[in-house]
């Protein structure tokens, strides 16, 4: 019979997903994992399997719990320059706890090329994303907030790449005002 497990799943996840996030995949040893996690080596394994089974579900919490007040901010009533004016804020006013970065983001570049079932996870998640931005375009563009001759589509894209972008330069150094004032161009570029 096997013994229960006397640690809480989901809180573990959680520290790995920070550690995960902090140093990416390959520079976050299974020691690491352990000390995130507060788990010795046989537990992660046994619970987890394998320190790739641990990513990929410390991916998918990352992007779950990212992605669900964005999809709620979009799916709200109102115009949609401000909606994005809080996405992008949200980026500038990031914070002090979450690591630098964004999980998603260094998982594209250090992943994506080589782990072809991570590249999909990636792009399902990117996809949803920018269903997501576009059909807050189309609606503030049929209600007249946005140009008729803009492209909704074309928009999610920019906005997607300019919180990527954000992040990245977050990751790299950049301070809150180098971060607001991209924030404040991309606005106006919108």
């Amino acid at each position: 019979m096997a013994r229960p497990r006397l640690f809480d799943e989901d809180r573990a996840v959680d520290a790995a997903m920070r550690a995960f996030w902090r140093a990416g995949y390959e520079a976050t040893s299974t020691e690491d994992l352990c000390a995130a996690t507060g788990l010795g080596r046989s537990s992660i394994y046994n619970a987890f399997t394998s320190k790739r089974d641990l990513f990929q579900r410390a991916l998918r919490r990352y992007m779950t719990a990212k992605n669900a007040p964005t999809f709620d901010l979009l799916d709200e009533p109102g115009d949609v320059s401000t909606k994005i004016r809080t996405l992008l804020w949200q980026v500038v006013d990031s914070p002090d706890d979450d690591p630098l970065g964004c999980l998603v983001v260094n998982s594209t570049i250090e992943l994506a090329p080589r782990d072809p079932e991570v590249a999909a996870t990636l792009r399902a998640d990117y996809e949803r994303r920018l269903d997501a931005l576009t059909a807050a375009f189309d609606s503030g563009r049929r209600a007249g907030d946005v140009a008729p001759d803009k492209n909704p589509r074309t928009m999610a894209h920019f906005v997607i790449a300019t919180i990527g972008g954000m992040r990245v330069a977050a990751r790299g150094g950049a301070d809150r005002e180098t971060l607001a004032a991209i924030a404040t161009t991309a606005l106006g570029a919108l």
